[in-house]
């Protein structure tokens, strides 16, 4: 099966036209009518789903990740068209460089080949790991997590359909329905046959990845991402940060979970927090560390001590926690410990506060004076995204198309011979 699955896939890299041909285009504009046409369909899967998984008793805020509605519709609509102009500037072909007075160069894009993508919960990740990939030239493996099988399947036959309208070749998408261990282990195995792995997830299926597979791996792991408040920010200020970068999307990879508060202004921050989830009328935990003051709370809004397993994971819930910290360095140092490398922000006017945070902590974004949810490829003008990566080599931060191709240098030697340089 797996023989199979990997053989076409790379069959139809070769089969494929060159990467920026007008199929491309036709491509993303036949998905945009194909999943329009079947959104009933890809609706009624996706309750089916959504059911199933409330019937298992996952956590509300993880069923919320699996649903589909018509704003994410619309929204994948707006991403095809926004996609073939990205790939039409990606491929355009500027005037090459002159090489001495003998030649030119032209660096060009070309596919990475066959992509792995696997990714967990949100459906919308079919359909963004299809479309630019395809549109990159690229063959996608596509592997979801079981919760989401019915709609992935309903979502897989709109993008084949596109495929066919658009004369590109099948194998190019490939939504797997297996949800086995043992297909992706021997998938996994094939470094030879899989050019580049995406997973999309949780920090313990990125370490999966990294320990059971050679395939380079862009890895978009769990973002266990961290706000320092220094004594200089304008604290009204760092409240809303706080909170924008947790309450929309409490599980999401750009979700704070620790704040660090000089401590002069924490036990005010650890009140003013509260105080701003309770205007705002969203539930809020707030897991206050040692030495830190706790207000009588009720209700939805709740004050709890913060543990040592706190310290290093994903809440995946309404929930932050708070530190007291004596300095810009103690901040940098814990981060540097429990920090996973993807968004960081600071909330201060002092130039040398943010100079040493910006200057010490490695991550793939670090905000200054904004929401940890500002790491996003279109919001940042980077272009669309179907991940945040966290690797050193390749890209880091937003996945964007430009970091779905890698470039070949094309020269126009002219009959020059290397003796005569």
């Amino acid at each position: 099966m797996v023989d199979k699955i990997v053989s076409a896939a790379r069959a139809a890299t070769v089969a494929a036209p060159p990467l920026g041909t007008e199929a491309y285009g036709r491509f993303c504009t036949g998905l945009a009518h194909r999943l329009t046409a079947a959104w009933p369909r890809i609706r009624a899967a996706n309750d089916a789903d959504v059911a199933r998984a409330r019937e298992r008793g996952m956590p509300d805020v993880l069923v919320d990740r699996l649903r589909l509605t018509d704003d994410h519709l619309d929204g994948l609509v707006t991403l095809t068209s926004t996609v073939a102009e990205e790939m039409r500037e990606l491929t355009h072909r500027p005037p090459g460089t002159p090489i001495g007075d003998w030649g030119v160069r032209h660096r060009v894009p070309r596919p990475l080949g066959v992509v792995l993508m696997i990714f967990e919960a949100r459906p919308t990740v079919t359909v963004e790991g299809a479309l630019l990939n395809v549109a990159a030239g690229n063959a996608v493996l596509l592997r979801g997590g079981k919760e989401i099988a019915g709609t992935n399947a309903a979502l897989g036959a709109a993008v084949a359909a596109a495929l066919a309208d658009a004369e590109l070749p099948a194998g190019l998408v490939t939504v797997l329905d297996d949800p086995s261990r043992a297909l992706l282990r021997e998938l996994l195995r094939r470094p030879g046959e899989i050019d580049v792995l995406i997973p999309r997830g949780s920090a313990s299926l990125v370490d999966y990845c990294h320990s059971a597979s050679t395939i380079p791996v862009l890895a978009s792991g769990g973002g266990v991402n961290h706000l320092y408040v220094h004594r200089s920010a304008d604290l009204a200020q760092a409240v809303e940060i706080a909170l924008d970068s947790k309450l929309p999307a409490p599980a999401g990879c750009t979700s704070l979970e620790i704040a660090l508060v000089d401590r002069p202004v924490a036990d005010e921050f650890v009140a003013a927090l509260l105080d701003g989830a309770r205007r705002d009328g969203r539930p809020l935990t707030v897991r206050a560390g040692e030495g830190l003051r706790r207000p009588e709370t009720t209700g939805q809004w709740r004050v709890e001590a913060l543990g040592e397993h706190d310290l290093g994971r994903e809440f995946l819930d309404s929930t932050i926690g708070v530190v007291a910290v004596d300095s810009p360095g103690e901040a940098v140092a814990f981060v540097q410990r429990y920090g996973s490398g993807h968004s960081e922000a600071i909330a201060a006017t002092d130039p040398a506060a943010i100079s040493e945070f910006t200057d010490r902590v490695d991550a793939a974004t670090i905000v200054v004076n904004g929401s940890l949810r500002l790491n996003d490829g279109p919001t940042l003008e980077l272009g669309s995204e179907i991940a945040i990566s966290t690797s050193r080599l390749h890209a880091r931060g937003p996945i964007t198309l430009a970091a779905l191709v890698n470039y070949c240098w094309v020269v126009e030697a002219g009959g020059r011979l290397r003796e005569a340089s």
